[in-house]
């Protein structure tokens, strides 16, 4: 069984070392661990010091792409390069190396699909109150969306089994924590949370720029992916509300109409005619997206079996899906 461990890295030449030293060659039921290691087009030494340190595989974007293309091209090369489980760490030493074993220990026992560490965000010291809140808030509400109980919702301390990581897709162009638990929720993965230690912090999250910032991308990634895998949920309970208003407005005219009240309430028969109109549209689309929904799932069943036959047949990966990568060194 062979292990890879794909480190997502910027301008962190100062921080590799310790990550890396800290990082395992020697686990448990595994054959072999190799590091693979993504430069997202950083303007320092990131990928010269990977070399000297001895990972196994540096992939180097030509510029700064951001986390969610970073994380999809490292779950490329990684299955490429013969991974039957990834880990994706962080490459500032957040995590503990050492529960690396506790993360993949559950996908060789064939009892999960994906493995997500648990820092224990609702009383973690290096959060402040009001974030270790925002954590707790946003675990709860992905916790809904994907249908699983969520502690921990933007851990990026994960192991994904090799059939997981074949059959992610992440759209978002802010961060994939999140997008792939509602994903796997709607694919019916078996998601498990343990419990992990973290490292002192070496240097602010580059991720989180500001509260706003956070909550705004984080809502608007939330909403679409779960438009994307819950349209006619999404849409029928929009279009329900609209209907309900429209009905009782509706009722309220006919109440004042029958009992001789109804002159100067047009208004409310306008606005009932309005909204019942609006809602029932709004269901049509629901029905429309769900359509679409089966057919998206199609296209990503037919997307699976192709990277299923590309690696099985050790096909390269065609130009356009690395038209970004400026550099890939293999030891």
């Amino acid at each position: 069984m062979k292990l890879i461990i794909q480190i997502p890295a910027f301008n962190e030449a100062l921080t590799l070392p310790d990550t890396i030293r800290a990082l395992p060659r020697e686990l448990s039921h595994v054959d072999k661990i190799e590091y693979l290691l993504i430069d997202d087009g950083s303007t320092d030494d990131t990928s010269r010091v990977a070399k000297e340190l001895g990972v196994d595989h540096v992939v180097r974007l030509k510029k700064h792409s951001g986390l969610a293309t970073v994380f999809v091209t490292g779950i490329e090369a990684s299955l490429k390069q013969g991974a039957d489980i990834i880990v994706n760490t962080d490459a500032d030493n957040q995590y503990n190396a050492d529960d690396i074993q506790h993360l993949i220990d559950p996908i060789i026992s064939n009892n999960a699909d994906i493995v997500v560490g648990d820092r224990g965000v609702a009383n973690l010291n290096n959060f402040s109150y009001t974030k270790r809140k925002l954590q707790v808030l946003g675990s709860w509400v992905i916790g809904k969306a994907s249908g699983m109980a969520t502690p921990d919702a933007t851990s990026g301390f994960r192991a994904f089994s090799k059939e997981a990581a074949m059959r992610m897709i992440v759209q978002s162009q802010y961060s994939y924590t999140l997008e792939t638990l509602i994903q796997a929720g709607a694919r019916n993965m078996k998601v498990i949370y343990v419990p992990i230690r973290i490292n002192p912090e070496t240097r602010p999250s580059r991720l989180i720029k500001s509260i706003p910032h956070y909550l705004t991308a984080s809502s608007v990634t939330i909403i679409r992916a779960y438009t994307m895998y819950r349209p006619l949920r999404v849409f029928s309970i929009i279009g329900s509300l609209l209907l309900f208003g429209g009905i009782i407005l509706g009722i309220r005219y006919l109440y004042f109409y029958f009992t001789n009240q109804g002159s100067g309430n047009v208004q409310s028969l306008i606005l009932a005619a309005i909204l019942s109109i609006v809602g029932f549209q709004v269901l049509l689309i629901g029905l429309l997206a769900d359509l679409v929904g089966f057919n998206r799932a199609i296209l990503e069943d037919i997307l699976y079996r192709i990277r299923k036959i590309e690696l099985s047949n050790n096909i390269d990966i065609p130009e356009e899906k690395i038209s970004n990568i400026d550099e890939v060194e293999t030891d």
